[in-house]
């Protein structure tokens, strides 16, 4: 059936997003990874840093002094201090303090407000607990013997680079979200704007192409007349040609901004059917659920006539010619609405937008290009909207049509 195009074209959307998350998660698992690598890197150097802090402390004999202040001063990109039983800050580097800023200072000459700085950042790291039960569970704490039963201990944040780096991913992956926002907003633009230009096209070529033969036919039903042809005949013959004259002159709308009017619901729905019943299945039962307040509406009356006729047609061919046809109207949440329901063969649930996709139809001979044109009509003409209310496969489908009231 024609409708499988939209369903590859779903699978095939389905496979992308699949696929694109799967690189997006690959992405984030590689970056993550080398954030891990690098964390392990720093924590390498500093148990390098507290090793040789307390060599220097102890400073036993042989002890190469100077290596040791080489592989200390080393360190000018992570923040780290040193603190002792009770917390108080005796040692550190690289932190950007408050009233100091990244200036190096010995912890003698820390303002009081830098030195509760320091000790804060570290006790959020600890919590309350005492240090030497931290150091076994926080990779950041280290302890390093000073005396037989004296310990002092280092606490040390990631470097600048490390936290840039943990954010990265984070920050290119939502640039590349936004951009491809842009793309998917610009190739459906583009697309829609493409659709427009053939649709326009379309019905202006075609209310052109109709409109000489129906002039030829005007003059003809005339010259029928004068050749004695029964004047029931001709009658008939005259409304089919003024049924052509309307269907061009719809066609001609197409693309040019309809001209709305004042009309009023209750008699759009009842005129519309009126050229459909003589060509409605006996075996379709019509019931008309009007409101009892027929509402005003600003409407373009050929062009919401055409909607009628196309929905009503479809409705009948769901039923297959026999079954009920109900249509209703009314007013709800400050907008009026037309419903049409049918007893037919009802829609799936996976294909309620898709109904007014060009193309989509389930007909073995339909071209699936009345549901678009009514959405059209409905939507940008007459600033509403029309949507599948509900249906289910075997018992029928109800289509609504919102459109706002006169004010």
């Amino acid at each position: 059936m024609r409708y499988s195009f939209y369903d590859r074209q779903r699978l095939g959307k389905l496979v992308f997003l699949l696929i694109s998350a799967g690189a997006i998660i690959i992405f984030l698992l590689i970056s993550n990874s080398l954030v891990k690598s690098l964390a392990a890197q720093e924590r390498e150097r500093m148990e390098i840093w507290a090793d040789a802090t307390q060599r220097l402390v102890q400073q036993e004999a042989g002890t190469d002094i100077e290596f040791l202040f080489s592989i200390i001063e080393q360190n000018n990109t992570i923040p780290v201090m040193m603190v002792d039983d009770e917390g108080n800050v005796l040692e550190f580097r690289n932190f950007n303090l408050p009233e100091a800023g990244r200036g190096r200072l010995n912890a003698s000459e820390l303002s009081e407000s830098d030195r509760e700085y320091l000790e804060g950042r570290m006790r959020k790291a600890a919590g309350e607990g005492p240090l030497s039960e931290v150091t076994a569970d926080n990779p950041h704490f280290m302890r390093i013997r000073v005396y037989e039963e004296t310990y002092h201990y280092i606490y040390y944040e990631d470097s600048d680079l490390l936290r840039r780096l943990a954010w990265y991913p984070y920050i290119q992956l939502g640039v590349m979200i936004f951009l491809a926002i842009i793309v998917l907003m610009t190739i459906i633009y583009t697309k829609r704007a493409e659709q427009n230009r053939v649709w326009v096209g379309l019905s202006k070529e075609t209310a052109h192409q109709l409109g000489t033969p129906i002039s030829s036919l005007m003059a003809w039903t005339q010259l029928l007349t004068e050749y004695g042809v029964p004047q029931d005949v001709v009658g008939e013959i005259d409304k089919d040609v003024h049924r052509l004259s309307v269907i061009a002159d719809r066609f001609s709308k197409i693309g040019s901004i309809p001209e709305l009017e004042l009309e009023y619901l209750n008699d759009t729905v009842e005129r519309s059917l009126d050229y459909m019943r003589s060509r409605i299945s006996g075996r379709v039962a019509i019931d008309m659920e009007l409101s009892p307040e027929d509402h005003g509406v600003m409407l373009s009356r050929s062009l919401m006539e055409w909607v009628m006729e196309n929905l009503t047609k479809n409705a009948v061919d769901a039923m297959e010619g026999a079954g009920t046809l109900t249509i209703a109207t009314g007013r709800e949440k400050g907008h009026l609405f037309i419903d049409i329901t049918d007893t037919g063969k009802g829609i799936a649930r996976k294909n309620f937008k898709n109904v007014f996709n060009p193309g989509f139809t389930t007909k073995k001979r339909g071209w699936g290009l009345g549901l678009t044109l009514v959405k059209r009509i409905v939507e940008e003409y007459h600033g509403g909207r029309i949507y599948v209310l509900r249906s289910e496969p075997g018992q029928g489908t109800t289509f609504r049509i919102e459109l706002p009231e006169a004010r």
